[in-house]
């Protein structure tokens, strides 16, 4: 129990570092605090406990981890090559899917896609088409999850970035979603679409209270756990190992960040019918 003490009174002296560093909303201030009385209760510490410190803080200790860590490559799978009978019979399952979106069975559709997959699993459209599907249905996480699997096997198919932007303003994550709509109109300068929906998705952050504790209604916890996002936006974000173990902290533990969904996305305006 000795060194679990120590980690308690080490994360415990983190969060209070970080609530006397200021920059957060009161609703964060109150979960840090929570948290706080939660863990010096869960393992008897308190700041006093001196002599439980560390000669270093928890941040350094990360970086210093983080310095030794060796860079794992990740093997990439190769990609399997259907035949030729099985690549027609996945447009054919693609079409009949275009079919039942069209007729608003998007149940039927969802189906169709999936059999598409089965049979060419290294089809970027399948995936895409049926997220389309999942989102007409309300499954906005199935969505993104197909959206990320598109992404990753054409990470030029800007109609993948649409609709993972539709998909992530529907759960109410509109930092992610402005930067899949920024990425969709790289790729694609001229479409009105994707101009309109980061023009609104943008209007809705400014207007949004903040329930997450971030600054201007960023949901960081989503940012944080979503690996592919991480991966695309890695350039633009500088997140350092100690700020991304401080909303790590939040996002995870202390539930600092919140969850609060609001689907307010009327003025949102949906990609053409699926490739």
């Amino acid at each position: 129990m000795g060194d679990n003490k120590r980690l308690a009174f080490a994360i415990v002296r983190f969060l209070q570092d970080q609530l006397q560093g200021g920059g957060l909303s009161p609703d964060a201030q109150e979960s840090l605090e929570v948290a706080i009385q939660c863990l010096e209760t869960a393992f008897g510490v308190s700041m006093e406990d001196r002599g439980l410190a560390l000669s270093q803080t928890l941040p350094e200790i990360f970086e210093a981890a983080a310095a030794k860590e060796p860079q794992r490559d990740t093997p990439t799978p190769e990609p399997v090559t259907p035949s030729e009978e099985d690549a027609a019979e996945a447009e054919r399952l693609k079409a009949e899917g275009n079919e039942q979106m069209k007729a608003e069975n998007f149940e039927s559709a969802v189906s169709f896609y999936a059999k598409a997959i089965e049979l060419n699993p290294a089809n970027a459209v399948y995936y895409c088409n049926r997220a389309a599907a999942y989102s007409k249905l309300g499954n906005y996480a199935g969505a993104v999850r197909d959206c990320e699997r598109a992404i990753h096997i054409d990470p030029k198919y800007s109609k993948a970035y649409g609709r993972m932007g539709l998909a992530l303003s529907s759960l109410n994550k509109l930092s992610e979603a402005v930067v899949y709509y920024q990425k969709a109109l790289e790729l694609d300068p001229e479409n009105e679409t994707y101009k309109s929906n980061l023009k609104v998705t943008e209007q809705k952050m400014k207007e949004a209270p903040s329930p997450t504790g971030g600054a201007g209604g960023f949901d960081l916890a989503g940012l944080l756990n979503n690996p592919s996002f991480i991966n695309m936006v890695s350039e633009r974000l500088l997140l350092t190992p100690v700020s991304y173990l401080f909303y790590r902290t939040k996002g995870t533990s202390c539930n600092v960040l919140g969850n609060t969904k609001y689907n307010n996305n009327n003025n949102i305006v949906g990609l053409p019918n699926p490739d």
